[in-house]
């Protein structure tokens, strides 16, 4: 403990507490969006008095997992696997991480281009027990934003996410995988290949170190990263008890304009999204004309020749204008 309490490198704190805090830990959050990671650290050690009710148990719970050690062996894996740590004041960190406010992560593990990460995307999420239909939207969707100029961002899961991806690289385009686990426990390990083609063409993003594995909180957080890095997030399947509702419910949370694809009536795969729909929780998406109706009604400026009334789906629309990082 005396080694964490002589820290005073302001990106060694920050991996330390990366490597403590689990995704989405807004009270750990809070304190470094207000005082910075050093402080924060500081005052986990060595509380003020009159700490307010509750501070206790969180302290409790972060304080004995603080460790140079373990922020130290998850840099020098990085070095070792060519992976790029990226946080706040870094040219590859994403502006559009601050739509995220306290739940924004303190780094990000990213393998391949992280200039990638500050590019218009488009995400896409799904169910990984897709249907045939499922996987032919996700591709068609993901192609045509790909033709487009945006960044594909999903999950790297089977079904439709892998579906998007795949998509987005046969078009030549560049896209994202947001992973539940660190880059030395890539998940699912049986797209091993297709990461590395992501890599390639794009990215893969973590905010855990590279020796975390994939836990049900993880998989819960992805969506909130997929947002963020997304101007619009499209659901093409998603069963009654789909984990693409809860991301949906993320990006909804963060004013990511969302959308839903439409299925047959009597496919339980689509039940989650006819139920988003229903409730206008989420547009109805069909093509990509329909994510440039979402953005330009969300007040995004896009440059499209797309209308209300006389949409385009022409190849030689021009990419997107999107700024990034200040909302949409």
């Amino acid at each position: 403990m005396d080694a964490i309490g002589a820290v005073t490198d302001e990106r060694l704190a920050r991996v330390i507490l990366a490597c403590t805090s689990g995704p989405g830990d807004t009270a750990t959050a809070r304190l470094v969006n207000t005082i910075g990671a050093v402080a924060t650290i500081q005052h986990l050690l060595e509380p003020p008095a009159g700490a307010q009710y509750g501070e206790d148990l969180w302290r409790s719970w972060v304080v004995p997992r603080l460790s140079v050690e373990h922020a130290q062996a998850a840099i020098d894996a990085s070095e070792r696997l060519g992976v790029e740590i990226v946080m706040p004041g870094d040219a590859g960190w994403p502006g559009c991480m601050s739509v995220l406010g306290d739940e924004a992560p303190f780094a990000l593990w990213v393998l391949g281009d992280s200039s990638r990460l500050s590019q218009p995307g488009v995400g896409i999420l799904g169910s990984r027990a897709a249907t045939g239909y499922g996987a032919h939207m996700a591709g068609e969707l993901a192609s045509d934003a790909a033709r487009d100029g945006f960044v594909v961002v999903s999950t790297g899961a089977y079904g439709v996410p892998a579906a998007a991806h795949r998509a987005a690289l046969l078009q030549g385009g560049a896209t994202v995988a947001v992973l539940p686990a660190g880059m030395e426990h890539l998940y699912p390990a049986g797209h091993n290949r297709l990461f590395e083609q992501i890599v390639r063409a794009g990215a893969l993003v973590s905010e855990v170190p590279p020796d975390a594995v994939a836990t049900k909180w993880r998989f819960e957080q992805q969506g909130r990263l997929v947002a963020a890095l997304s101007e619009a997030v499209v659901v093409v399947e998603a069963g009654a008890r789909s984990g693409s509702l809860h991301h949906a419910a993320q990006a909804a949370e963060v004013g990511r304009p969302l959308g839903a694809v439409p299925g047959p009536v009597t496919s339980a795969a689509s039940v989650g999204c006819h139920r988003l729909m229903r409730d206008g929780a989420a547009g109805t998406v069909t093509s990509m004309d329909d994510v440039y109706l979402l953005l330009r009604r969300a007040g995004a400026s896009v440059s499209t020749t797309i209308t209300d009334d006389a949409p385009d789906r022409s190849p030689a629309r021009s990419a997107p204008t999107t700024q990034r990082g200040h909302g949409l």
